[in-house]
């Protein structure tokens, strides 16, 4: 278990939050001036005193090193023991490193509530001028920290509240040709942007979000990349599958332009998988393109449309016809604003989850078999690392990353014929089954597979028959299908949970007859 480690200025509440920390964790909390002041036998002013700050900073490097070899600590460090580089390298390395900062008029306040001759680094001079010049020499250092909280408005168990989002955050590297991103997962993390994109990015930012996510959480984006330092402006579009076209992404080239963005600029994509398509296909060919950051607001792009790099809109004969490869610089996902997505949109979620289980994870299925369960972090981790192992694999989607489509063939048609009405996590679900039922009728598959796909998505309210759409309806508008190959209408079908296979050329009969039956029922 990793080392939780605060670090930043005196005054910034280190050694209060730190015990509020362990103490909800269940963890050992270390000041670690108490700790020097323990070995010393002296106070940290006589130590200054008597033997000179020299001998102060040695007995902390030693204390640094001590810590580090320990695990599942909390740790409040001294303002300025991280200055020092091999003490910085020694906490990084132990576990997660986390900057409380603070203006200096607020350090300031909490200090007059305390005994100053207990801190020799402030002496006897002006006090607000002392600090604004041990602030200003040690800024750089303190800013190199991936994680940081301003302390100034929030109170004690609110910083808490942070230090354990982030000490529980997941993060998963996926590898492209020529370069990786992170995807981080965690609770509150929407707050955190601003410090992950920090060096990332140094041109203005365009948050594209639509006009039912703009109202949660655009403001909350906006003050993450301003306290950042980031300057940025945010771009509403339409909200729905329907606005997914190439007029939509004209728009945002306009207001691109008019932001006055250039080829340092990146945009960030806030909102569902509509929202990411666009705004990265917007990132992808403006200026040749820019740098691109996805933060998924619902469950479905969040395990699946914001990782991978494909980007795209519709067109009149389909889904995605147009589109571009576009990876991230990062993809941040908070799970705490699935709190404001309706029930039905956790529901097209879970269908894609599910199709993960099937696809490479029967562990997963098992845990989805019952029906709604909370969506944790972990939960996430788990449906995208499917999706993460094979897209690293096949990431411009030549053969294996195919698989990821096992219900999107007869799903993307629903949707077309239904003029989008059916949503895509219900569309899925029902070519889930449309899939497995394939398998079945040419041998490829044991019969109660189909049972085993029905009943975990009847469990989540999920369709698996056809509603109403005659079967050479669907089929019409498979012709249109980006996955046909030479002519040929190319279906993945699962073989068991957690195996699936591509098949090139299902005889067109069989299509018709399962669409048939599954109108039918």
């Amino acid at each position: 278990m990793k080392n939780i480690v605060l670090t930043g200025f005196m005054g910034t509440g280190k050694t209060a939050v730190g015990r509020a920390v362990a103490q909800r964790l269940g963890r050992e909390f270390v000041d670690m001036d108490a700790e020097i002041e323990a070995r010393a036998g002296k106070s940290i002013p006589s130590i200054f005193a008597q033997d000179e700050e020299e001998a102060f900073r040695d007995l902390e490097r030693k204390v640094c090193r001590d810590l580090s070899k320990r695990e599942g600590l909390v740790i409040a460090t001294g303002g300025g023991a991280l200055m020092d580089p091999e003490n910085r390298a020694l906490m990084l390395a132990s576990g997660t490193v986390i900057c409380l900062i603070a203006s200096a008029e607020e350090v300031l306040r909490h200090l007059r509530g305390t005994d100053i001759s207990k801190r020799p680094l402030l002496g006897n001079t002006n006090l607000h001028e002392t600090i604004e010049s041990l602030l200003h020499e040690r800024r750089e250092i303190y800013r190199s920290f991936t994680w940081q909280i301003n302390t100034d408005d929030l109170t004690i168990p609110e910083v808490a509240d942070h230090v354990i989002n982030i000490a529980r955050s997941m993060t998963i590297p996926v590898r492209y040709p020529g370069g990786e991103y992170k995807i981080r997962i965690g609770d509150g993390l929407l707050h955190h942007l601003g410090e992950l994109l920090r060096g990332k990015v140094g041109g203005r930012i365009a948050i594209v979000t639509n006009t039912v996510v703009a109202p949660l959480y655009a403001a909350t984006v906006e003050r993450s990349l301003h306290a950042a330092g980031l300057d940025s402006f945010t771009a509403v579009i339409p909200d729905g599958e329907e606005h997914k076209t190439l007029s939509t992404v004209q728009l945002l080239y306009e207001k691109f332009l008019g932001a006055g963005l250039d080829r340092t600029s990146a945009v960030v994509s806030l909102g569902g998988g509509v929202t990411g398509d666009i705004a990265g296909f917007a990132a992808a060919t403006y200026m040749r393109g820019i740098k691109f950051i996805q933060v998924p607001t619902t469950l479905l792009s969040m395990i699946d449309a914001s990782v991978g790099g494909k980007t795209g809109v519709d067109l009149p004969q389909g889904k995605n016809l147009v589109g571009a490869f576009k990876f991230p610089e990062l993809v941040l996902i908070d799970p705490h604003v699935l709190s404001t997505l309706p029930k039905k949109e956790i529901r097209n979620g879970a269908a894609e989850a599910i199709k993960h289980g099937i696809i490479a994870d029967p562990n997963l299925f098992a845990t989805l078999k019952d029906g709604p369960t909370e969506i944790t972090p972990e939960l996430i981790d788990i449906a995208l690392r499917v999706k993460v192992k094979i897209v690293e694999r096949d990431p411009y989607e030549q053969d294996q990353r195919m698989v990821l489509n096992l219900g999107h063939t007869v799903g993307h048609a629903l949707e077309r014929v239904s003029g989008f009405s059916i949503s895509h996590g219900n569309a899925v679900a029902i070519g889930l089954v449309a899939a497995a039922r394939i398998a079945v009728r040419l041998g490829r598959a044991d019969h109660d597979l189909v049972g085993q796909i029905e009943d975990v998505l009847s469990a989540w309210g999920l369709p698996f028959r056809v509603p109403g759409f005659p079967p050479d309806q669907v089929i019409a508008a498979m012709a249109h299908d980006k996955k046909r190959l030479n002519g040929r209408l190319r279906f993945v079908i699962p073989r068991k949970i957690g195996r699936v296979e591509i098949m090139d050329d299902v005889p067109p009969d069989v299509i018709w007859d399962i669409l048939n039956e599954m109108e039918g029922e």
